[in-house]
């Protein structure tokens, strides 16, 4: 009798240990696609910063944690998985670090964009904002397979 109770018992606590973790599973999973708001707010944000440096105003060190904040949260999520809605906001950050002479940032999110979202309206203005840093972009080449499948149609 006791060893059923304890074959039983440990049922039982391997069966709320299983569910604990699926449960930790599916909720990080549903919270590893930022929230419409999230995308937003940050997309507000980085107007906000481009409003101030137009207007020729010294941003804070706040507002550089803001935008070094959104560049991490948009990179987490492209770990996660890639969404066309990330696009302006890396064409936007873009624009920002291009606006403040951070060179090396401003090329990393237009080739963000440029190779994840290169079928959104704003691949040829990332192509464009890149050529205009003095980097050389090149188009795709074609592989020699998908050439003869287009020779052969």
């Amino acid at each position: 009798m006791e060893r059923i109770k304890k074959i039983f018992l440990t049922l039982v606590v391997g069966f709320l240990l299983l569910s604990a973790i699926s449960l930790d599973v599916s909720a990080a999973k549903k919270s590893s696609k930022l929230s419409k708001e999230a995308i937003a707010e940050m997309s507000d944000s980085i107007d906000k910063l481009t409003q101030k440096i137009y207007g020729r105003a010294l941003l804070s060190p706040q507002d550089n944690e803001t935008l070094i904040g959104i560049k991490i949260k948009l990179d987490n999520q492209m770990l996660m998985s890639s969404s066309t809605e990330l696009a302006p906001l890396y064409y936007k950050a873009g624009n920002v670090y291009k606006l403040r002479d951070m060179k090396p940032e401003a090329i990393e999110c237009y080739q963000t964009v440029l190779e994840n979202f290169s079928d959104t309206a704003l691949a040829p203005k990332a192509r464009a904002a890149l050529e205009e840093l003095g980097v050389k972009v090149e188009a795709p080449t074609v592989s020699d397979e998908e050439a003869s499948d287009d020779e052969a149609i």
